[in-house]
């Protein structure tokens, strides 16, 4: 990607760099980790504060990988409000960057070698790199996630009562504010999380509370919150945590009332 594709959609001021930066970043199957680089990237080409925070924020949630994996594990309604709010997020936090983490203007790193050849590599070369990616690389990177989060799906549901979370953490906003304190600071990418949410409902947690985890797990962990320190400031880094837990309570109240207010089974 050129650095005048990107100072074109995702430079200047305003809410339309910061709309097209979540919608750029719902679909890709980049976990919290990797999404790193990718938006630094996107930063050295001429991306603004707000677009950089809106996609590192709607990214890392989900894409079309977890999409799927979400909507066979959990059913069409976690699969539909799971991409949704992962917008949200990425077009509010972008935005409250803007509003108020203005700071002194700041040159902007200059690019690395293999990102200025890459913007001059044919096309079939790139399109190459990138079914490669898709079929070799993404598959070898979630491999190894995907397995460790089956292994602990299948420990929670063979060794934990019925009931158990529940009975100790209740069904309120506690229950969310437990989740969002253990998915904050960890590593989990959006397609592992499933099955060990799906496992954690199962006994007991309700849904809100799930999407807490589901959300909170891949949008952030230590190494994302340290760059956005380094990178972009104090001030951004602050906005992005106060966004993903802000939008995390919300959202798992909202999912809650959704399911109580229509009585769906917990897989609809």
């Amino acid at each position: 990607i050129s650095r005048r594709f990107v100072e074109t959609h995702l430079g200047g001021r305003g809410l339309l760099p910061v709309v097209k930066a979540s919608i750029f970043g719902v679909p890709l199957p980049l976990c919290s980790c990797s999404v790193i680089p990718v938006s630094m990237s996107l930063r050295r080409h001429g991306a603004t504060k707000g677009s950089t925070i809106s996609f590192l924020l709607s990214t890392p949630q989900t894409g079309m990988d977890s999409i799927f994996v979400t909507f066979s594990l959990l059913g069409p309604v976690f699969a539909v409000f799971r991409p949704v709010i992962a917008f949200v997020t990425g077009v509010i936090g972008g935005s409250l960057v803007d509003a108020f983490a203005h700071g002194s203007a700041e040159p902007l790193p200059p690019l690395q070698e293999y990102e200025i050849a890459a913007a001059h590599e044919k096309f079939v070369h790139r399109l190459g790199r990138g079914l490669r990616y898709g079929f070799v690389t993404l598959p070898r990177d979630i491999g190894r996630a995907v397995l460790i989060g089956l292994f602990i799906a299948a420990f929670i549901s063979a060794f934990v009562p019925d009931n158990f979370f529940a009975d100790k953490l209740g069904t309120g906003v506690f229950a969310m504010f437990v989740m969002m304190l253990t998915g904050i600071p960890v590593y989990v990418c959006a397609t592992a999380s499933v099955p060990v949410a799906a496992a954690m409902m199962l006994k007991g947690l309700t849904p809100g509370a799930a999407f807490v985890f589901l959300m909170t797990g891949p949008a952030t962990n230590a190494a994302t919150i340290f760059t956005i320190w380094k990178v972009l400031g104090r001030s951004v880094a602050l906005i992005y945590l106060a966004t993903v837990a802000g939008i995390a309570i919300l959202s798992g109240l909202l999912l809650d009332f959704m399911f109580e207010s229509v009585n769906l089974p917990m897989n609809s």
